[in-house]
């Protein structure tokens, strides 16, 4: 059999993400670029080499499975009038292809296969030996932790490319992965690539504005061409409140008072995430301390965590610690015959219902209860899970709707509402946050010190 050669076409300012891919055993890196750049395009070009190197089971990654399918599966390069798939895996290499899996089996003993964010609790796999994950800042983050264990196994390859939404898990894996060794990161902006004349450029940022308005439009701008991860998200709930609460700093480590009760909050899934909100009122303001998602498991899971993260920080649970739950949880349980509220009890919890509100007035108690919130940092999913959370988009009526976007953020972004309406019934205290202190060391007492840039006290 003739070999066969494939001609692939790689940028000037592709070719270090190209180049280290294709040359780094097991590597890890990150591309945060403008649109246009060719993130998806050049990804696949290498899972084609790469898969031919070594057979193995390969997947392509995108936030959402359905969005897999029209962002690659079913798409046509404009520029060909050829499928991208086709592009990337030309039928002479293929020795089957599955439409409704969206599944290619190579003749060279690989498989490539497009996969969801938003179903990563389904995947099994044996012999994974390369990942990418496509616009990663909109992915849900847990999915990585799902699949990096089977890619350590195999001594695989784990790309990230995306461009930015807010700084937000995309924005931490970027600055962690400049700061390490084994990790390739790079930023590209437009004017890094020069991939687009200043006429290009004015008249994108003219066509923003004309669609979103001059601020909203700019701010997409900044976004998806200058790669700023400062630039608003679009539609977001929380923005301004989670921009005020980082001006503040008030993303910062605190203790629990040891002599009150840590309380949690909960947004109970059956087929979808539970989410979980440690927090405890000090001065009259809520303080969050951690929080917890995963898709699957039962409640005995959740109650398991709870009792291991409480064992970790030293938060004993006591009569008076709450764990606030929404209405829902009075229905009854498929098999069980019993409410959620009673299985909750069974396990030791002590389940209270948060007060019936819409789920407006849940966010707007959300805005009210961030304006005085401290978190801290260790909440890094729920912090960019509520900098994330925002509105559906209209495209026919270019604007957007008063309902959510439903994806990974939003589980936890209800549980925070469910926290919201909880803390402040609670009783007023007068203990103020005492900052964390490292182990071994002796906190004497002296007047309260707010954190650097916060003229205001936290009292």
């Amino acid at each position: 059999m003739n070999a066969l050669t494939v001609e692939r076409r790689v940028r000037w300012y592709q070719r270090p993400f190209h180049e280290y891919l294709i040359n780094t055993p097991a590597a890890r890196a990150i591309e945060i670029a403008h649109r246009r750049w060719g993130k998806d395009e050049i990804s696949l070009n290498v899972t084609c080499e790469l898969a031919h190197r070594r057979p193995g089971s390969y997947w392509h990654c995108l936030p959402e499975y359905e969005q897999a399918r029209k962002a690659l599966w079913t798409a046509v390069n404009p520029h060909t009038g050829k499928r991208r798939i086709d592009e990337a895996f030309p039928p002479e290499i293929r020795e089957s292809k599955d439409e409704q899996q969206m599944f290619i089996r190579l003749k060279c003993g690989s498989t490539w296969q497009l996969i969801g964010s938003d179903r990563y609790n389904s995947l099994v796999g044996a012999g994974i030996c390369g990942v990418v994950f496509s616009e990663w800042a909109l992915a849900n983050p847990s999915s990585w932790g799902y699949i990096r264990p089977m890619i350590e196994e195999n001594a695989g390859w784990a790309a990230f490319i995306t461009t930015p939404r807010g700084r937000n898990h995309a924005k931490s894996m970027y600055d962690m992965a400049k700061e390490s060794p084994r990790w390739f990161a790079e930023l590209s902006s437009v004017t890094d690539t020069g991939a687009m004349s200043p006429e290009q450029m004015t008249e994108a940022l003219l066509e923003y504005c004309a669609l979103y308005g001059e601020d909203l439009g700019k701010a997409q701008f900044e976004q998806e061409y200058m790669c700023s991860f400062n630039a608003a998200v679009m539609g977001a709930f929380y923005g301004r409140e989670m921009a005020k609460l980082r001006a503040e700093n008030r993303i910062a480590a605190f203790d629990a008072i040891a002599s009150r009760p840590v309380h949690t909050a909960w947004d109970i899934g059956v087929r979808d995430d539970t989410s979980i909100w440690w927090w405890q009122v000090q001065a009259n303001r809520p303080v969050i301390l951690e929080c917890y998602t995963n898709a699957g498991g039962g409640l005995e899971h959740y109650a398991e965590k709870d009792a291991l993260v409480r064992a970790e920080h030293g938060w004993k649970r006591t009569k008076d610690t709450i764990d606030w739950v929404p209405h829902d949880a009075r229905v009854l349980e498929w098999g069980s015959g019993r409410t959620r509220i009673e299985s909750m009890q069974k396990l030791g919890l002590n389940p209270r219902l948060v007060g019936q509100a819409s789920k407006l007035d849940g966010i707007n108690a959300g805005r009210i209860t961030l304006d005085r919130a401290i978190i801290h940092p260790r909440c890094e999913q729920g912090i960019a899970a509520l900098e994330q959370y925002r509105r559906e988009w209209d495209d026919e009526r270019k604007t957007f709707r008063a309902t959510e976007e439903r994806d990974w953020t939003t589980h936890l972004a209800d549980a925070f509402r469910y926290l919201s309406l909880a803390w402040r019934t609670m009783k007023p205290t007068e203990d103020a946050p005492k900052p964390a202190q490292p182990r071994g060391t002796v906190l004497l007492p002296g007047a309260p010190v707010a954190p650097a840039g916060n003229k205001k006290s936290w009292g």
